[in-house]
């Protein structure tokens, strides 16, 4: 499997799965058999993944990604087992940083929950091959990162413009929206995964979908309060 192939969302799940470290071994940089150079989007990712478990307090050396050719069976040998021995010498995930297990695993889920956000904020940067190796270590910094998790974006829908089309609720690829018939509809933030295409369809004669950043949103109308009354048609005679 070419490691481009490689998503965010792999790795954090072998952390969710209790793995206490993840390797990911690429082709040689600049010397892909395809063209697509996806070692450097694998490169890429596993260096914003390093930021993002450091910034919930995991060790990123827990991290690791390496290039080389097939032919080099000896420098894989001693890479792997030397990661090995890191990773040991760490301890069980979370141990070794001190981190209570449960904090842990609702942290992982929330970033989880967060990838499609975060692989579409950061998809220029993402697709950017990094050829300078003096800029691994500061490619995404640790303000980046938590200014990327601090400034979350969320979408809520006004329940004044809301018009209860349907649209919205139709495209959205996690059906987190709440949807009926000549009711406003609610998106259930819990499910949410900040795609934005919501706002993305929402017929621009409503714009009834808002988008927020930093700050929580409104809370939904309740369930007795969302019906919307519309204007009868008057006969003409």
């Amino acid at each position: 499997m070419c490691s481009g192939r490689v998503d965010l969302e792999f790795i954090l799940r072998a952390f969710s799965n209790g793995m206490d470290g993840v390797f990911i071994g690429g082709c040689r940089l600049n010397e892909c058999n395809y063209t697509t150079q996806g070692n450097y989007h694998a490169l890429n990712t596993a260096l914003l993944s390093r930021g993002l478990i450091e910034h919930i307090g995991l060790n990123p050396e827990r991290l690791s990604v390496e290039f080389m050719s097939a032919g080099e069976g000896i420098r894989f040998a001693e890479v792997t087992n030397e990661f090995v021995r890191k990773v040991k010498e760490l301890g069980p995930l979370g141990d070794g940083e001190g981190i209570d297990k449960e904090e842990l695993k609702s942290n992982l889920a929330n970033l989880r929950r967060l990838v499609p956000y975060i692989k579409q904020v950061k998809h220029e940067k993402l697709g950017k091959p990094l050829r300078n190796p003096d800029e691994y270590e500061t490619y995404f910094t640790s303000e980046e990162i938590d200014s990327l998790i601090r400034d979350e974006v969320s979408y809520y829908i006004d329940p004044e413009k809301c018009q209860a089309c349907m649209i919205c609720a139709r495209r959205c690829p996690v059906e987190a929206i709440i949807s009926a018939r000549n009711q406003v509809h609610i998106i259930e933030q819990d499910k949410c995964i900040k795609c934005g295409t919501c706002l993305e369809v929402c017929p621009t004669k409503f714009n009834a979908v808002r988008k927020t950043s930093g700050e929580p949103v409104p809370p939904p109308l309740p369930e007795d309060e969302r019906s919307i009354v519309r204007a009868s048609k008057e006969g003409v005679a």
